[in-house]
């Protein structure tokens, strides 16, 4: 998710409500704007679809997690050290405050708040605690945590950023420095490399992958057979495409997308969140916005807010496209259906 490339954003509008009680429900405004590179980009995002801005005054907005059960979204804000609430009625109010790390300041965290979000089956909410430093189940109805993941071999792990959960129960997430004041060079630090892991169902953990840079936003396919991460190492800004056996072990890894000829000061934002619809879209935060791929890594188009994206999750019935975008809430209607979705 956030990547230490920051990138300038729009002027800032007057920040909706971020209170402990629910807001009214904010008037939407258009923005941004749909760039087709593919004719098949019709298919997936209907040419005149208008992205709406939902809410706004957020440091840095991350992990979009629609939760059915209640018909609302639950979304980040990691320097705040919050979460969010957003719905349709409601509008949005600070569900979770603080979100990740709750003790005294020890000069190590650049971000003490939680990162990634993903909503399970069960009305839980797998959550990438940077602050804390560890991967947890959380339950929105009692806001308590359960600690899935914190040790590598006796260490702790970096700052946990984004997860993705396949039906046997096994949950995969990436491990980055992003949470860490010094990145690499934080003497907090202690594996020496940044880690894409595999918790299995039995609670074992499992390092796939030590050799990313900078590993960020994670999915599976529908098939579940292949994992996507995403790095946002602004010197190699690619996808990753893991080939998965039964017991989730990787077999094989090649490069999905690379979006290096993307990179520039018009294109703010790097290979980041994702998600994957039923039909095996891959929707990739990236410069410019959201990616919008074919299941062979073919490049479709890009969605854009004018800002960077962070994460992306579908919502609603399945063909809404929920964007942390900086400082903003967004959304898209799309004509693709996300993962889990009835169709």
């Amino acid at each position: 998710m956030r990547s230490h490339a920051r990138f300038l954003a729009l002027p800032l509008i007057a920040a909706l409500a971020a209170c402990a009680t629910p807001a009214p429900a904010p008037e939407t405004s258009a923005l941004g704007q749909l760039t087709r590179w593919h004719p098949a980009f019709d298919r997936v995002v209907a040419p005149d679809a208008r992205i709406e801005r939902l809410a706004d005054g957020f440091a840095w907005s991350e992990g979009p997690a629609w939760i059915a059960d209640g018909g609302y979204l639950l979304f980040t804000d990691v320097p705040a050290n919050r979460m969010h609430r957003w719905s349709q009625a409601e509008g949005v109010s600070v569900f979770l405050a603080p979100s990740g790390y709750d003790g005294p300041d020890t000069g190590e965290l650049r971000e003490a708040g939680a990162n990634g979000l993903l909503a399970e089956p069960g009305g839980t909410v797998l959550l990438a605690d940077s602050g804390n430093r560890l991967v947890a189940r959380f339950d929105p109805a009692t806001k308590r945590k359960t600690t899935l993941a914190e040790r590598y071999e006796g260490k702790r792990l970096n700052s946990p950023n984004d997860l993705a959960r396949r039906s046997d129960g096994s949950v995969f997430f990436t491990d980055p420095p992003y949470g860490l004041k010094g990145l690499n060079a934080s003497p907090a630090k202690a594996l020496d490399f940044n880690g894409v892991y595999r918790i299995a169902p039995d609670g074992g953990l499992h390092l796939l992958d030590a050799t990313v840079p900078f590993p960020n936003g994670i999915a599976l396919s529908p098939d579940e057979r292949t994992l996507y991460v995403a790095s946002s190492d602004p010197d190699a800004p690619v996808w990753y495409a893991y080939a998965l056996g039964a017991d989730g072990a990787v077999a094989d890894r090649r490069v999905f997308a690379d979006a290096s000829d993307l990179l520039g000061a018009h294109a703010p934002g790097l290979p980041d969140g994702m998600a994957v619809a039923a039909d095996g879209t891959v929707f990739a935060t990236g410069p410019g916005g959201v990616l919008v791929f074919a299941p062979d890594g073919t490049r479709l188009g890009r969605i854009e807010t004018g800002r960077a994206v962070s994460n992306v999750a579908f919502g609603d019935d399945g063909r809404t496209l929920y964007m942390t975008s900086d400082d903003i809430l967004a959304r898209v209607r799309v004509r693709a259906t996300g993962l889990g979705f009835a169709r």
